[in-house]
């Protein structure tokens, strides 16, 4: 077996060439880029932390309430965000939340045009479907790395990360949803006259609208999952209580903050999940 692994396919030096000449010839566009997404969370973080926190509390009950017309859903949001309030983690929470919803808003912004010309074009989802896979299966920490070389420490990077692994969700969903659109419905449209645009526009993406809704929650859900992770480049949120209670062993506060990302999910999930017929 000698000769196999004398003749190593440099595949780790190639990425690592890669990478620096990004760094190199790309340094402008990533600041600007950086620059552009640290604004939106200071943004979504001014919005969260001015108010008193009760003001929040109440606005994301009456948004719970506006959404879903659930007086249950509603009442966990409420004491779900008091309990949150009342162990000491309300800082953290809205730098999660600001985290969550930047990732959430670029997933979606980038994901669904992807997923309509995905729909739209066959050969195309071909070429995508590798990148998905690998994008939701390659370890996280190996495109950390990267991240951090070209964005530095802090919300930026996490905010990288986290959008590079929750935005197959919704390019998926969003194809899925316009590929499962009925050929009856389109043919009468197309019958009717209508232009491919009106289709899309009238047809296909408000048949789709559920999928998107899912892609929607999924992404959510994952950007969730990577608070943690997102902790070890800089990130703030409530990561970082749960990094330094494993770090010094501290059960207490690693429920507590892990506590605290639950709650928040399935707000959130109960919030933006597409209702059903059982009304939950």
């Amino acid at each position: 077996m000698d000769w196999l692994t004398d003749n190593k396919i440099p595949m780790g030096p190639s990425a690592k060439s890669f990478v620096d000449w990004l760094t190199d010839n790309g340094a402008w566009f990533f600041d600007w880029l950086s620059t552009v997404l640290s604004s939106v969370i200071d943004a979504l973080l001014y919005v969260l932390q001015t108010p008193h926190p009760l003001i929040i509390v109440a606005v994301m009950t009456a948004l719970s309430w506006w959404f879903r017309r659930s007086f249950s859903i509603a009442t966990f949001t409420a004491l779900g965000l008091l309990l949150i309030i009342n162990q000491g983690y309300w800082e953290e929470t809205t730098e999660t939340l600001a985290l969550v919803l930047a990732a959430t808003a670029v997933s979606m912004v980038v994901g669904i045009p992807l997923g309509i010309a995905a729909a739209r074009r066959p050969w195309l989802y071909e070429i995508m479907r590798p990148a998905l896979d690998l994008m939701q299966t390659i370890p996280t920490f190996v495109y950390l790395i990267p991240a951090l070389i070209l964005f530095g420490l802090g919300m930026v990077p996490g905010l990288i990360a986290t959008v590079i692994f929750a935005i197959p969700s919704p390019i998926r969903l969003t194809r899925l949803g316009i590929v499962s659109t009925p050929e009856a419905l389109t043919e009468a449209a197309v019958a009717f006259g209508a232009t491919p645009r009106q289709i899309l526009r009238k047809v296909e993406l408000p048949y789709a609208m559920p999928q998107i809704m899912a892609g929607m929650t999924q992404t959510i859900m994952l950007s969730l999952s990577m608070v943690v992770i997102a902790a070890l480049v800089g990130a703030n949120g409530l990561g970082v209580p749960v990094v330094r209670a494993l770090n010094t062993v501290n059960i207490a506060r690693g429920f507590e903050a892990g506590l605290c990302i639950v709650i928040l999910a399935i707000i959130l999930d109960r919030m933006f999940r597409p209702a059903s017929g059982d009304g939950t």
